[in-house]
């Protein structure tokens, strides 16, 4: 059974940090992307972060490129997103997600970790 979990959200105020996990059990992780996504209230959700199978390929999208770094553990099933310098705007639930081959086509999802950035 696939299983992802997300831990490390919180409240932080602006200019603050947050790492995000994305613990994972179940199956082969060392064979599938990992996402990040996002969705704002009353937004639709968004990609952030993809980190590649092996861990040798990242990408961001522009609005966090520079304060936000993927990574993961293969050998603990566990993702990272390590967030720096938050804005308001970053307050979002964040879901991490595996794909297969590509970010683009997430297959399974974890039920999301709230970050609240506010002064």
């Amino acid at each position: 059974q696939f299983q992802l979990v997300e831990s490390g959200g919180g409240l932080v105020q602006p200019g603050g940090s947050l790492r995000l996990s994305c613990a994972t059990s179940g199956f082969t992780f060392g064979v599938y992307h990992i996402g990040w996504f996002r969705q704002a209230p009353g937004k639709e959700r968004e990609g952030v972060s993809c980190i590649s199978d092996k861990g040798d390929s990242r990408n961001y999208v522009d609005s966090v490129k520079g304060r936000f770094t993927v990574s993961r553990d293969n050998a603990k099933n566990t993702a990272y997103l390590q967030m720096s310098s938050l804005k308001p705007e970053d307050t979002a639930v964040y879901y991490c997600a595996a794909a297969f081959k590509s970010c683009d086509y997430p297959l399974y999802w974890g039920q999301g970790a709230q970050v609240n950035v506010s002064s």
